[in-house]
């Protein structure tokens, strides 16, 4: 743990190995606005294959689909469906904090509405008023748990919010962050970006001290952690607490005078630091969040960086010695929005030159350039523009699907695809159709959108992926498949246009897109694409998993975070030796 005595100066956004951060005491920050470079964002683009053979996790070669999901699986209900159709990876929270502004619980209101995007099952904001935490939190939508008269019951000038999606804990009300505890020198409330890879084993071990929990999250036992730090600080009991943290962690924390924000060693999920005008420090989980309320972007909170928001100014500190950074490629893949900054990096000029690296690499003789809409577009928009061919809307997304439907008696083949996704005619009879999107997790929804489009009269279908394919499940905070349910870890790209149904079919190499990302290539985790994990999880049961649906036609909403993944087999036979021999 590093710490100085001398002010903060602005930093940039760099993602070099960041040094230990200046600690303020004496001197209160004037909470000026202040604007700072944006930083500009070189984008390369190089060749690539678009042969790709699936390797390391090479499984039985069967049906990827059948095994995990029962056919003629009923409703409880018997009318409704529960809909869950994307067959994306989830990104599962988004965060924000808000320091000295009056109204810091309406501009935490609307932050999370820009954040809610990474998480849409349950919301909460907890403010600080008259030194007490007051809490609201619900399932669903931000504009369904939050309105005018609930938002009045939170004022003060202090505040911090979450949008969630579950990782580790079922989705269920108990669940829904921030989380508010007291323990005995006050209250303290955190809101958690991530997954730890060692929670239950830490839970466990709270467990036996006497440790009674409320959650099935493991967000819980960072307070547990910080409960029985033997630090006085409160700073130094986070500190203390996170040093026990494997895993990826973006947090957020409030006390009846503090804001505090924290992102752990690695880096793995995003967070950044914005004032607006009035001076009030604002802390979020991407740059669309600050752009909405006004507050002007900073700089990122460093990887392995504590940093306090109080009276005496902004005080920063390093956690400990840093690792190399390993931050979530899927961020500019597909989670965060076109418009945010993430990891220094704009997140359309990345999906952009995607595109543009997969026109030049994989091109087809094509009519027209669609996507899968919305996280699809700017790179279908850059493979049209790279390969001179128009882009056109050829599927139109409904933007106002529940999660519930009622569906007729008499089936409709693709019920889930077909109430999110149309296709215009128009566009699409007797065209030869290039159609780009984000990624291909299961390819149930691949293969159905393929036969959407060649029932609305396309001639040709060719499938380009702007991401390279996925093969290994994610511990750090995204919402993945067990590895055996990916289709790239059972086909090959052969197999898989095959089982889709087009006519050709092309993913971006993993070498080209660490080459586009030049030298900031060593800073992200390729761990979905590769099965090399920066901090292998050495549990036998590491994370929650949901969407256990295909496309709304099977599963419930309990089974939403409900499936516990596997470690690797030989992990966990090591480490049921090292118990065996701890116990004799």
């Amino acid at each position: 743990m590093a710490a100085t005595t001398t002010k903060p100066s602005p930093l940039s956004s760099s993602l070099s190995k960041p040094t230990p951060l200046p600690l303020t005491h004496k001197n209160p920050p004037s909470f000026s606005p202040k604007t700072l470079h944006k930083p500009s964002f070189p984008l390369k683009t190089s060749s690539l294959s678009h042969t790709h053979k699936a390797s390391s996790f090479t499984l039985r070669s069967k049906n990827p689909i059948s095994e995990f999901f029962p056919a003629n699986k009923q409703n409880p209900d018997g009318d409704f469906i529960d809909y869950d159709d994307d067959d994306k990876p989830r990104e599962e929270c988004g965060v924000v904090g808000i320091y000295g502004d009056p109204e810091a619980s309406r501009l935490c209101y609307l932050a999370l509405h820009a954040l809610q995007h990474r998480g849409q099952e349950g919301a909460g904001i907890v403010c600080v008023q008259d030194d007490v935490l007051q809490s609201i939190t619900g399932v669903g939508l931000v504009s369904e748990v939050f309105n005018q008269t609930k938002l009045d019951q939170l004022p003060g000038d202090l505040a911090i919010g979450h949008v969630r999606y579950s990782t580790a804990g079922a989705s269920m009300l108990k669940n829904v962050q921030p989380f508010v505890a007291g323990y005995r020198f006050g209250s303290v409330g955190v809101a958690h970006n991530g997954n730890l890879v060692n929670y239950r084993a830490l839970r466990a071990k709270l467990e036996d001290t006497g440790s009674i929990f409320n959650t099935s999250s493991d967000t819980e036992v960072v307070l547990h952690l910080i409960a029985i730090s033997k630090h006085r600080p409160f700073l130094l009991r986070i500190v203390d607490a996170c040093e026990q943290l494997e895993g990826a962690y973006s947090m957020v924390f409030v006390t009846k005078d503090k804001l505090v924000a924290v992102r752990d060693p690695h880096g793995f999920r995003p967070l950044v630091m914005g004032r607006r005008s009035n001076g009030s420090v604002v802390f979020a989980s991407e740059t669309c969040a600050l752009d909405l309320i006004e507050a002007t972007y900073e700089r990122e909170v460093f990887p392995g960086e504590v940093v306090v928001v109080d009276k005496e100014g902004v005080q920063s500190l390093c956690l400990m010695s840093h690792p190399q950074p390993k931050q979530c490629i899927f961020e500019h893949i597909y989670f965060a929005l076109p418009n945010s900054v993430v990891f220094g990096r704009s997140v359309y000029e990345s999906r952009r030159a995607f595109g543009e690296i997969l026109a030049t690499e994989a091109p087809v003789d094509c009519d027209v350039v669609i996507a899968v809409p919305d996280s699809g577009v700017v790179a279908a928009l850059g493979y049209a523009a790279k390969a001179g061919v128009a882009f056109q809307q050829g599927l139109i997304r409904s933007h106002y699907v529940g999660r519930t439907f009622i569906e007729p008696s008499q089936k409709i083949r693709d019920f889930g695809v077909k109430l999110k996704l149309s296709p215009v005619r128009a566009v699409l009879e007797g065209k030869r159709v290039v159609v780009v999107d984000d990624s291909i997790v299961r390819g149930t929804t691949s293969s159905k959108i393929v036969r959407l489009l060649k029932e609305a009269g396309a001639k040709e279908v060719h499938m380009r992926i702007a991401s390279p394919p996925i093969i290994a499940s994610c511990y750090y905070g995204v919402d993945t498949p067990s590895s055996e349910e990916l289709i790239s870890n059972r086909m090959s790209v052969e197999e898989i246009r095959e089982f889709i149904g087009s006519d050709s079919l092309a993913f971006l190499p993993i070498a080209k897109l660490e080459k586009m990302l030049d030298n900031q290539s060593p800073n992200f985790c390729y761990a979905c694409f590769s099965g090399k994990y920066p901090v292998e999880p050495g549990e036998v049961k590491v994370k929650k998993v949901g969407d256990f649906v295909d496309d709304g036609l099977t599963g419930s909403f309990e089974s939403i975070g409900g499936g516990w993944v596997q470690a690797n087999q030989t992990q966990k036979e090591e480490k049921d030796k090292e118990f065996e021999g701890s116990v004799l």
